[in-house]
């Protein structure tokens, strides 16, 4: 049986051989993973069809076009694993007493091969989910912190040769094909759009106070904490529906406005960035936004993301806050015309009423694509999101 690079898209023509999971001449069952494949948008397993012996045609760290044969799978019976036999007769069953008796919480599949590659025990790692699910945001949390001058075991480099320049040490390492995308795209977006960015602030002592107040009850009724994202989604819709032409793009000389509100959440990942979409944001709430967010970014983490969950979106949304980020440019996710940018809260001396106060204060940026955006239009979108998170009960939060 030939086991090829599948088609996983149209706009995908070629793949990396990430990495073989089973070795050459490996004894492997059907639906066993056996390879990672890396594409410049998601990432692939191929899975056996048949139960039989690998044999592996192209080593991982190749790139190779769709329909390309890399391994071929020899058919045939494998034996039963030896935990699988059944104990003989003789074998004493010992009870555990009860008090030795535990139910493990749950453990999602993603997080417990993450754990692993992590050298780390999933049971013993504290989950956040419902229930006490083990998620893998819990497992990136628990890892320990890498040594100061080690490099981080989770990010391999391969194919990458070290060579001097001029005397002096460097690393060469070949771009992966979703970094190369990434860079075609952010050269696209300075190259094709009138890209411009606008400023603002936001006092977020309402919400963080709203958030405080209802984030128990938030929590027990619907099993996921209140984040700052589902309000600046909500806020991000109402603008939108104010000013249609931030949700638009340009195709040719038409101007194509959606009346449907796709959301692009940038994820960061060890692999670059991705930005999944949450589709119909308005007809979600508070809760599905905030529970989509976290099982997108879970799936964006674990490289699980599918082409479904990254085409399309009409505005996105990027959070360097995060990271600690003050103040930035966040730079257009074509053929979109506008992103909002939030950065970090900070206590900030600011003047209310004639008095000088302090307020947990956030810069706001909007970059957007002045083609089809006047300055007038976008300083009163930004403006907007600014009026409904400093005066949130307009968005209806659902408790």
């Amino acid at each position: 049986m030939d086991i090829k690079i599948p088609e996983v898209g149209e706009s995908i023509h070629e793949a990396l051989v990430s990495s073989w999971l089973k070795e050459d001449g490996a004894t492997v069952r059907q639906d066993d993973v056996i390879c990672e494949l890396e594409t410049d948008k998601i990432n692939v397993e191929i899975t056996a069809e048949a139960s039989g012996i690998l044999h592996i045609k192209v080593p991982a760290g190749e790139t190779l076009p769709i329909g390309t044969l890399i391994a071929t799978l020899e058919e045939g019976e494998v034996p039963e694993q030896a935990e699988t036999a059944a104990p003989t007769e003789a074998a004493p069953v010992t009870i555990p007493p009860p008090q030795a008796q535990t139910t493990a919480a749950p453990v999602n599949p993603a997080a417990t091969r993450l754990a692993k590659e992590k050298g780390l025990d999933p049971h013993e790692i504290t989950g956040q989910g419902r229930d006490g699910r083990v998620r893998v945001q819990d497992v990136m949390a628990a890892e320990p912190p890498t040594p100061v001058g080690q490099a981080p075991t989770s990010q391999p480099i391969v194919a990458s040769s070290a060579a001097p320049e001029a005397g002096r040490p460097v690393t060469r390492q070949p771009m992966s094909p979703l970094r190369q995308k990434i860079a075609q795209r952010l050269l696209q977006a300075r190259q094709q759009t009138a890209m411009l960015t606008t400023f603002n602030e936001a006092d977020l002592e309402h919400v963080l106070t709203l958030r405080k107040k209802h984030q128990a009850p938030f929590q027990k009724k619907h099993g996921i904490k209140l984040g700052l994202m589902s309000f600046f989604v909500k806020a991000c819709i109402e603008a939108l529906k104010e000013y249609p032409a931030v949700n638009a793009r340009i195709d040719g000389n038409d101007i194509v406005y959606h009346n449907y509100y796709d959301i692009g959440i940038a994820v960061g990942t060890d692999r670059g960035l991705v930005v999944p979409v949450l589709r119909n944001a308005d007809d979600l709430t508070f809760a599905e936004i905030e529970q989509t967010i976290a099982d997108l970014g879970e799936k964006a983490r674990a490289k699980k993301l599918t082409l479904a969950d990254l085409e399309g979106g009409t505005f996105t949304i990027s959070n360097g806050g995060i990271y600690g980020s003050m103040l930035s440019t966040p730079i257009l996710n074509t053929p979109q015309c506008g992103v909002l940018g939030m950065h970090a809260i900070q206590d900030r001396a600011v003047v209310q009423d004639g008095e000088i106060v302090i307020r947990p204060m956030m810069y706001l940026a909007l970059s957007y694509d002045h083609q089809l955006i006047d300055g007038r239009e976008a300083v009163g979108f930004l403006k907007k999101i600014k009026d409904y998170i400093e005066d949130p009960e307009e968005l209806l939060l659902e408790l």
